[in-house]
C-alpha cells in the first residue's frame, strides 16, 4: 500500500512540475473580447478616477511657459481640471454602458495615469 501511495505522489508531482501544452493560437488586439473588455475596464476606471484630472490639470497649467501669476495658474488649472473631470467621468459612463459595441474608448490616454504629463484628448467613437 505504501508503494502505491509513493507512486501516486511521484506521478502527481510530475504533473505538477511538467510543462503545460499551450495552444499556439494568436490572440489579436483587435478581437471583439479584447476591445469590449478594454472598453468596459476603461469605463469603470474612468468613472472611479475621473477626479484625478483636477490635480493633473493644475500641474499641467503650472508647467506652461506663460507670464501669469500663480493665482491665475491655479484658477485656470482648477477650471480646466473640473471640466476635464466631468468629461472623463462622463466618457467613462458612456464607455461602461456601451462596452458591448466594440469601439475604442472615448478618452486618450485611456487611463488618467497613462502619460500623466500629456493633456487629455476626448474623441468620438472610432471603429478601427
Amino acid at each position: 500500500m505504501k508503494s502505491i501511495s509513493k507512486l501516486a505522489l511521484v506521478v502527481s508531482l510530475s504533473f505538477l512540475f511538467s510543462s503545460q501544452a499551450i495552444a499556439n493560437e494568436e490572440i489579436s488586439g483587435d478581437s471583439y473580447l479584447n476591445k469590449a473588455g478594454l472598453k468596459f475596464l476603461s469605463g469603470l476606471v474612468n468613472v472611479a478616477t475621473g477626479w484625478i484630472e483636477l490635480p493633473k490639470n493644475i500641474i499641467l497649467t503650472g508647467q506652461k511657459d506663460t507670464p501669469v501669476s500663480g493665482l491665475t495658474i491655479v484658477t485656470l488649472g482648477v477650471l480646466q481640471g473640473a471640466w476635464y473631470t466631468i468629461n472623463r467621468t462622463g466618457c467613462g459612463v458612456v464607455d461602461l454602458v456601451t462596452f458591448m459595441i466594440p469601439t475604442n474608448p472615448l478618452v486618450d490616454p485611456v487611463f488618467v495615469w497613462n502619460d500623466f504629463l500629456r493633456e487629455t484628448e476626448f474623441k468620438g467613437y472610432q471603429i478601427n
